[in-house]
């Protein structure tokens, strides 16, 4: 080889050499951080909140409790918002730890002591609100109503307008968005008043109207369509904003939690599922009907014959009187073997997966294993009603446990005892339940807050459907 030769491939050796040299050192500043002092190099870390939360393998909340967002019932924890951030949590491969409150304004306290990584509680974007803290992604548009009693039509006080509220006595809760959006009404009309209540929470104010305590109140529309089953009296008057926007509030506004909120909500999104869990908890709540007679007669003739012998065995072996049976699985599928809900329980009886499991069931659309499983598990549920509990009122106490909860039924026992009231008649029982949503009383039982009243509805609707099931049996 020539010595020129030689030359050539050692130049050509250096270029390459110092070409990859060149290449490299642009990746190292963003891999290392060197000092000049001590020429050590440091990798760098990730900080981010994102990071934390999978370190610890935990995404803790303060969540309020309440019907909307977050409560113990029959199947266990259940809320439109419990059921999103439990979803979230899947999706990041964490567990879910929450932080349960019974105000916003408690809600607000952690979140400036930094508990926790998201607060949640139906919280509306409001500029005040997003001037201190950091909101995620919207996932929920409402608007604020103004909630009357329907009487109010008949005695010409019923208002239509924002001028119309002046002299009615209007309560809302403390540290809501409904104030902010009062106080900026009253700037245009100094004449308008309300009041504001540390111990009602949106529902009991509603409750309050209902009773005719109060004249009105200011809900989100979402809140008002799960709860206008229960108070068919009150009715929307107008709407005091435009469309508002639910979100988390997010610790230290932290972008990369965002960003992951946003692709996970996009995907929920396009699955259908945020859709499913929208039309379980607001779609249908004031369009369905416990007691609806008329549609009932109709399913007497059409759908029972089908079932007639099922119900008839399972009380028999279980010793439960079957027409009562077939009333209570008509209250809850309205005797469709296919009935499903977004929340998991499915069939003749409506029974979730864990329970289903324990009774044997193994196919839960199958009416024959739903009809005995329901029957099967409600044997059980009277088993554990206290011996005190006698005749008929047992049957009463087993159909409220089985629809709010053993533990909540309890709870309601000791609040009877507590207020004078006999904890083993149903006509007391069914005038303490529905105070189970009511801070002042579930702030101090075991298992919190719960919507007492849907328990009694569902009880009273089972008799209502057995009195005529027992008269068209010629039973009465």
């Amino acid at each position: 080889m020539s010595l020129r030769t030689q030359r050539l491939i050692i130049a050509l050796l250096v270029g390459v050499f110092a070409f990859f040299v060149g290449r490299w050192s642009t990746f190292i500043p963003a891999l290392t951080v060197g000092s000049e002092q001590n020429n050590t190099v440091v990798c760098r870390q990730e900080s981010g909140l994102l990071e934390k939360i999978k370190a610890k393998n935990e995404l803790e909340v303060v969540m309020v409790n309440g019907p909307t967002t977050y409560f113990v019932g029959a199947i266990g924890k259940e809320g439109f918002e419990y059921l999103l951030l439990k979803d979230f949590a899947e999706h990041l491969g964490v567990a879910l730890k929450l932080h349960v409150v019974s105000t916003v304004n408690e809600a607000m306290a952690l979140t400036k002591e930094g508990v926790g990584e998201i607060t949640a509680g139906a919280l509306t974007k409001t500029k005040e609100r997003e001037e201190e803290y950091a909101f995620g992604p919207s996932y929920f548009s409402v608007k604020e109503l103004v909630i009357c009693h329907q009487k109010m039509i008949k005695r010409q006080e019923f208002p239509r307008s924002v001028s119309d509220l002046v002299g009615l006595k209007i309560v809302i809760g403390k540290d809501t968005s409904y104030a902010e959006s009062l106080i900026e009404l009253q700037k245009e009309l100094p004449e308008l008043a309300f009041e504001t209540s540390v111990e009602h929470s949106s529902e009991q104010l509603l409750a309050l109207v209902s009773q005719e305590k109060i004249d009105c109140t200011v809900v989100d529309s979402n809140i008002f369509s799960v709860n206008n089953r229960y108070y068919p009296a009150l009715r929307k008057a107008f709407s005091i904003s435009d469309n508002k926007k639910l979100a988390w509030i997010l610790r230290d506004g932290e972008k990369e939690l965002n960003a992951k909120l946003i692709a996970w909500l996009s995907k929920l999104e396009c699955s259908g599922k945020m859709a499913q869990l929208k039309d379980h908890y607001y779609s249908n709540a004031q369009q369905f009907n416990y007691v609806n007679i008329s549609v009932f007669h109709k399913r007497l003739n059409s759908r029972l014959p089908k079932y007639r012998d099922l119900f008839m065995k399972a009380g028999q072996k279980y010793d439960i009187p079957w027409t009562l049976l077939a009333a209570q699985s008509y209250q809850e599928s309205h005797w469709d073997r296919l009935a499903k809900s977004p929340t998991g329980v499915r069939g003749m009886m409506m029974l979730t997966l864990p329970t289903a499991k324990e009774m044997g069931v193994k196919y839960r659309l199958n009416a024959t294993q739903s009809i005995y499983g329901g029957a099967k598990y409600y044997a059980q549920l009277l088993s554990r009603v206290s011996p005190d509990v006698q005749g008929v009122e047992r049957y009463k106490f087993a159909y409220a446990a089985y629809n709010v909860g053993m533990g909540h039924l309890i709870d309601a026992r000791a609040l009877a005892r507590k207020l004078g009231k006999d904890p083993d008649r149903w006509k007391d029982l069914k005038t303490v339940l529905p105070l189970l949503s009511q801070r002042k009383y579930y702030k101090d039982l075991k298992y919190g807050y719960a919507r007492g009243q849907e328990p009694v509805d569902y009880v009273e609707a089972i008799y209502e459907y057995h009195a005529i099931l027992e008269k068209k049996e010629g039973r009465s």
